[in-house]
């Protein structure tokens, strides 16, 4: 009997860890399409549109990353934007030319792995490996020089974020350091951990998130990405951030990330220094869309808090 269960046990075993293959390929490779705008497109909007400059730059595990670049006043801050999971970096322009028009900071904003047109790296990591791509993009900003050849971008810096990106960014600042790094967050929506937004991103894409299919997907995500799939708790990397300043954001329309992100804020030291506003009427997961005065104001709210906290 046992040698005849043998040959069932291996063909159930075998599918599902095709199942679980399946599952993790669908959502670590995130939809891609046609950006919404490009810096040509926005000059029938803006005039500085069209001076974003299209830049690559290498991260420290040997992949590249690819962004707009809107160049500020010599010596200014410089701000990196990061969107969420199935956006790219045309969800954000907008904002990176409002940022750059009201501040003249220096303004990138990146395609994060697996998104964006043809993108340089097929997968995502749910926010692992974009810790370290953003710390990348911030050295790169570091690097740029006027044509004088002095540096273009002052000492301080700062990080926005939704969802994924968000979890990025708060992972990048926990990887920086000292706080002379990364001097101001703003975080939307923020999941607990890399986990939780695996177990979304199935829920969304394949139909289901929770129980023994989660768990047979979260073993598979361990295989998938050969031991290097991380799943590092926000709350552990805000715990070791002092002296930054922290803007927190999300709403109803970010859905159970309002709750993390509302957690979130107990984590960080020094308490004093952490802004909350979870019941915004639009989020950063829908500001590209919206429009009138909720969108205009959540992108007032973005620009104020940058300007207050790196000038």
């Amino acid at each position: 009997m046992l040698k005849a269960m043998l040959p069932v046990a291996a063909l159930v075993a075998l599918g599902i860890a095709a199942f679980s293959f399946w599952v993790v390929h669908t959502v670590a490779h995130p939809p891609t399409h046609a950006y919404l705008v490009t810096p040509e497109g926005y000059k029938l909007l803006s005039p500085r549109g069209v001076k974003a400059t299209e830049e690559t730059w290498a991260n420290d595990d040997g992949t590249r990353s690819r962004g707009w670049l809107l160049r500020g006043a010599e010596g200014a801050p410089a701000v990196v934007l990061l969107h969420a999971y199935g956006a790219d970096r045309s969800w954000l322009l907008n904002l990176a030319v409002k940022i750059n028009e009201a501040t003249n900071f220096t303004v990138l904003c990146p395609d994060l792995r697996g998104h964006g047109q043809s993108p340089t790296v097929s997968t995502t990591t749910f926010g692992a490996r974009e810790g370290a791509d953003a710390a990348a993009a911030l050295d790169f900003l570091r690097a740029l020089k006027t044509p004088q050849q002095r540096p273009l971008v002052g000492k301080r810096m700062g990080l926005y974020g939704v969802e994924l990106g968000a979890y990025a960014a708060l992972r990048s600042a926990a990887r920086a350091g000292d706080a002379a790094s990364i001097n101001a967050l703003a975080l939307d929506s923020v999941p607990a951990r890399p986990d939780d937004l695996l177990r979304g991103l199935m829920r969304d894409r394949v139909g289901f998130g929770s129980g023994a299919l989660f768990q047979i997907a979260r073993a598979g995500s361990r295989l998938y990405f050969l031991g290097k799939y991380e799943d590092a708790p926000a709350c552990e990397a805000a715990a070791s951030l002092d002296g930054r300043k922290v803007l927190l954001l999300s709403g109803a329309d970010a859905g159970s990330l309002r709750d993390s992100t509302r957690e979130l804020a107990r984590c960080f030291p020094g308490a004093g220094a952490v802004e909350l506003k979870a019941d915004l009427p639009v989020t950063g997961l829908q500001a590209s869309s919206a429009t009138g005065e909720a969108g205009e104001a959540y992108d007032r709210l973005i620009i104020d808090f940058f300007q207050q906290s790196l000038r």
